[in-house]
């Protein structure tokens, strides 16, 4: 039987499971994974003519919402709870104060410069549209470095470096292929020279030799490293076995596929000087139609329109339409006529997922050792640590220690928020010190924001039945159907009714939708 691109695909999901058969799928070209687009949102000019719209919420589809409302000349005004905009967009720098539910308040204390990124950390190179605004308003962008063979993992109590890992792997697998072939375990699939091709693809894909079996060739480092003259450095000589790698446990494939997962792919980019950089952006576009510190109490049908009660005072005011970017757990607690179909879609997902981060200001230790920019992942409850990709050589960054959010353990963000800030200061030390021992004493001015204790967000996005129950989430249910559906002149929008949850170009997209929506429903009013 020949090695059809089915069979094959249904081997790979035998061995791999889901994720394998997918991103087989993708590298043969038979998944067409849609960009965002990118040509340019705009409403038809004057479609606003002058009607009011009340958009709720300052976070990414807030802005995004206000601006391109302001632009087709709608009277816009933006209600939000916060003293400050973004949302979850949030970049804490030095003098910023951090205010968490039953935990004491922060004063961060980084140096001039220097930021940790509470919210987002990355930007995928395919998310056009929250690019376009950073490109439409000079926001300036740099490379985030989102892999980094040269970090260091922890698992099992044991210090891993990312290209070992990573090609280790890669030559033992090669290795039982080969050995596979040479046993006839694949004649049926393999016919004439097709075997002969395939193993020499394997001999250079995983640095074989003569024989088949695995040699390390310097992927997975070298200790001494190569120098001048007669330095020829020697491979790391310590391969890890199949079973070695076996033992490791799942979690040690982070380092090795989390850059295959599709947003996860080189490029990635970050905002220079903060992630909060393109919604301060878009801010400046709308600063005037921007009221802080008005949380929602309620939101009304009145007439065809609508009536938004906000504080402080329990102030109403009246719109022809509501654009609602809030997240589902907070507008459940909200007064509202929705009807009960909506409200129990918004109730049955209101389960937000955890996610706390911890950020240090440190001498750049971590570049002494050739580490720039990337990952370090561990089986301990801060889960992962970011070294940063930005300010290169200089004298110090901020180190982001903890990014728990269920990667490597799905106890860990829960059991990571219960923490004292103290505590987890402790743990964040005590994984850079496995990691680069001597090196945490230099780790000063931590700062920690843990989204379920941050108010007006508690949590980061829906992982209710509607959304397939995870970031990652699957099939939409009819539920999420009733999430999208207007209340009359009131529509929805936010990340987590998009298909890029937990992104700002989901925001982004979002509003765009619903303001397609808004459009075609003031059309048929004025064709009333």
């Amino acid at each position: 039987m020949s090695l059809t691109r089915r069979v094959f695909l249904e081997r790979l999901g035998a061995i791999g499971g889901f994720s394998a058969a997918y991103l087989g799928m993708e590298a043969l070209g038979l998944l067409n994974v849609p960009p965002a687009s990118a040509e340019p949102f705009e409403l038809p000019r004057g479609t606003g003519r002058g009607r009011k719209v009340i958009v709720l919420g300052a976070g990414i589809a807030g802005l995004v919402a206000a601006y391109e409302l302001g632009r087709a000349g709608w009277d816009v005004t933006v209600l939000e709870a916060r003293d400050r905009i973004g949302g979850r967009v949030w970049t804490v720098r030095g003098g910023d104060r951090v205010v968490q539910t039953g935990r004491p308040d922060q004063l961060c204390r980084f140096s001039d410069g220097l930021y940790l990124n509470a919210g987002p950390a990355r930007i995928p190179h395919h998310h056009h549209v929250i690019l376009g605004y950073a490109k439409r308003f000079g926001v300036a962008m740099e490379v985030m470095v989102n892999s980094n063979r040269a970090a260091r993992s922890e698992f099992g109590g044991r210090i891993y470096s990312n290209r070992q890992l990573t090609y280790d792997t890669r030559g033992r697998f090669s290795e039982l292929l080969a050995k596979a072939i040479d046993g006839g375990a694949l004649d049926g699939e393999l016919r004439g020279g097709e075997k002969e091709a395939m193993r020499q693809f394997l001999a250079f894909y995983g640095s074989l030799g003569n024989g088949g079996t695995y040699v390390p060739d310097g992927r997975s480092g070298f200790d001494p490293l190569p120098g001048g003259y007669r330095e020829t450095g020697r491979p790391v000589a310590r391969a890890l076995t199949a079973a070695d790698l076996m033992r490791i446990g799942p979690t040690a494939g982070f380092p090795i596929v989390f850059e295959d997962i599709f947003d996860m792919q080189a490029p990635m980019f970050q905002p220079v000087g903060g992630m909060d950089r393109i919604a301060h952006a878009l801010y400046e576009q709308v600063r005037s139609r921007v009221r802080l510190s008005s949380p929602i109490t309620a939101i009304r049908r009145r007439g065809d329109g609508v009536r938004i009660h906000h504080g402080p005072g329990d102030r109403a005011l009246d719109a022809d339409f509501c654009i609602c970017t809030l997240p589902l757990n907070l507008l459940g607690r909200l007064q509202t006529d929705f009807s009960p179909a909506k409200q129990a879609a918004i109730r049955e997902n209101s389960n937000y997922l955890a996610s706390t981060k911890v950020g240090f200001e440190s001498p750049r230790f971590w570049e002494e050792e050739g580490i720039f920019g990337g990952l370090a992942w561990t089986e301990r409850p801060n889960e992962n640590i970011f070294y940063p990709s930005d300010g290169w050589l200089s004298d110090k960054g901020v180190l982001v220690t903890a990014y728990a959010s269920g990667w490597t353990g799905q106890n860990h963000p829960a059991e990571f928020m219960a923490m004292s800030h103290e505590e987890r200061f402790r743990v964040c030390r005590e994984s850079v010190e496995a990691l680069h021992p001597g090196k945490a004493r230099l780790l000063g001015r931590p700062v920690t924001v843990s989204w379920p204790l941050t108010p007006w967000s508690e949590g980061v996005g829906p992982v209710g039945p509607a959304f397939g129950g995870g970031p990652q989430g699957g099939t939409r249910t009819a539920a999420y159907e009733e999430l999208l559906r207007p209340e009359g002149p009131i529509l929805f929008a936010g990340e987590h009714l998009s298909y890029v949850p937990f992104w700002q170009e989901g925001a982004a997209l979002s509003a765009h939708a619903a303001l397609r929506v808004l459009a075609e429903q003031a059309a048929a009013r004025r064709a009333a």
